[in-house]
């Protein structure tokens, strides 16, 4: 009763404060403060689905490393271990990224007499609890994969109708994370398939992020949030420029359901694999972290580069991902041959807002951000700063702001009001 209370607390506040100013208040996000409701309708929130799940994860997107982009199923025990001594070696898991996730190929082609999903014995000999046991004495968090059909993708045993003993079986283990795919799936629609698993997770009494891996067919956004803590809006990503702005736009119209709970999910990142240069890998990222995607690694994190580690480290881009509005970031505007010189934006706690100049074009351009496009009033000043600089490149920005921005590539601020457009608190 205390919760409602303070929702319709919050509501009639916001009444209020509409019938009081000339401009339009956001439908009240469930996570959002009084202090931050002053949003631009740019930014609706109003699809997203209360609470979520509400198993207690996903406040923030999460955060972490999955074997599937760069090992497919070359995978084994090792490969996981030495994966976890290198996220704690390069200070990446310090940052957030917490999850080690071994993807598809992890199991036997076939389960035992018991009916039970069997480690590889040549691969994981020493089977997924010692793997767990092991990630868990380094602070981190193991996840699994397996699939919302007969067999995963890989035609290793998946977990439709066997969903209450596998899921036993990972609790067991001490498993964290679930990716749940979408192969063989005899035809049934998902919204079938995939709550079965939710309540047999939340039956074992162990918290386990769940990852609905559905590609986006049957608009998981507009279901899924009821189910588990993100959702996959997208086929898969390959390390490719197309691929990767492709799957942007496709995520891009789905922002109103996401928040704190549940977030649409693009895919891992593919930073780091060698497919798309230093430029085009920053823009991943930082889009990424603007759209509040899931950040999961997807590079050999033991061999890594000082480029791929200066993009997966910066600290300022991954606290816009992780802040704690929840509110995801969407394009607002577009110029340009074909729309290719962006303007990405969302708003972030504190009444600030994040912004990401795009360049899709082949040549370098000058992008201008207007206030009015982003939602900020024109008259308002704004102090900018850099998130790969690292430094404030102004102090009193009024109306727009423009930058030379590298054939795709990107670059990346915050923009902190330097007084009030509207009536506060």
């Amino acid at each position: 009763m205390a919760k409602w209370s303070g929702i319709v607390a919050v509501v009639s506040l916001t009444v209020f404060l509409m019938s009081v100013t000339a401009a339009t208040v956001l439908p009240i996000h469930p996570y959002l403060k009084v202090e931050d409701t002053f949003i631009s309708q740019l930014y609706d929130t109003s699809n997203y689905g209360f609470l979520q799940i509400d198993n207690g994860l996903a406040r923030t997107p999460q955060m972490g490393w999955s074997t599937w982009n760069f090992f497919a199923c070359n995978i084994n025990e090792t490969v996981i271990k030495e994966t976890a001594d290198a996220l704690i070696s390069t200070g990446l898991a310090s940052l957030g990224y917490t999850y080690v996730n071994i993807d598809d190929c992890w199991s036997r082609s076939t389960r035992n007499l018991k009916g039970e999903m069997i480690p590889d014995p040549k691969t994981f000999p020493s089977g997924i609890k010692a793997l767990a046991d092991y990630v868990h004495s380094k602070g981190l968090k193991l996840g699994v994969y397996s699939d919302a059909g007969i067999f995963t993708c890989q035609v290793r045993p998946g977990s439709l109708f066997q969903e209450k003993n596998d899921a036993e079986l990972w609790a067991s283990w001490g498993v964290d994370y679930l990716k749940y795919d979408n192969c063989y799936n005899l035809g049934l629609p998902p919204q079938k398939r995939y709550p079965p698993m939710r309540d047999a997770l939340n039956d074992t009494g162990r918290t386990i992020f769940y990852a609905l891996c559905e590609w986006g067919i049957d608009d998981p956004a507009k279901w899924a949030g009821k189910i588990g803590n993100s959702w996959r809006t997208t086929d898969d990503i390959n390390d490719t420029w197309i691929s990767m702005t492709t799957i942007a736009d496709i995520n891009n119209k789905w922002a109103s359901y996401a928040g704190p709970g549940g977030w649409n999910d693009p895919d891992m990142l593919e930073v780091g694999n060698g497919g798309m240069n230093y430029h085009e890998y920053k823009g991943h990222f930082s889009v990424w972290a603007l759209m509040k995607a899931p950040l999961i690694i997807g590079c050999d994190v033991r061999n890594i580069t000082a480029d791929t580690l200066k993009i997966l480290s910066n600290k300022e881009v991954i606290a816009v991902d992780q802040d704690p509005l929840g509110v995801q970031g969407r394009r607002v505007y577009a110029s340009g041959p074909d729309g290719c010189q962006q303007v990405w934006a969302g708003p972030l706690s504190r009444n600030r807002f994040a912004m990401v100049l795009w360049n899709r074009c082949s040549k370098a351009a000058t992008i201008t951000a207007n206030w009015s496009a982003i939602g900020l009033e024109p008259s308002i000043s704004v102090s900018m700063r850099d998130l790969w600089k690292h430094e404030v490149v102004s102090e009193n920005t009024v109306g727009s702001f423009s930058a030379r921005v590298n054939a795709h590539g990107c670059e990346m601020y915050i923009l902190t009001p330097r007084r009030a457009t509207r009536s506060s608190i």
